[in-house]
């Protein structure tokens, strides 16, 4: 399963407590729209360290990066290119 649809289930299943994907736009934010507060960005947060083997800095920690399904899955890419660009150095 690609990055979007992990990303997406795992909002979908533990904040939203559905399946239904129309339930979540990609560019909905999930801190204006009340579908994670501190707590859940903290679990969300603590869930992709997991399933993407990553490190989310203090400074990363920050809703260009973090409040939508589009924001999430472009900084995972990043995250992607410098891990490669570091592993390749």
């Amino acid at each position: 399963m690609s990055v979007e649809p992990r990303v997406r289930q795992f909002l979908l299943n533990n904040y939203l407590f559905t399946d239904d994907d129309a339930a979540l736009g990609n560019d909905d934010s999930l801190l204006q729209k009340g579908i994670v507060d501190s707590t859940g960005m903290m679990e969300l947060i603590a869930f992709l360290e997991e399933q993407f083997a990553i490190r989310i800095d203090d400074d990363e920690m920050v809703p260009d990066n973090l409040d939508s399904v589009n924001n999430i899955v472009a900084f995972l890419a990043r995250k992607s290119t410098t891990r490669s660009a570091r592993a390749g150095a």
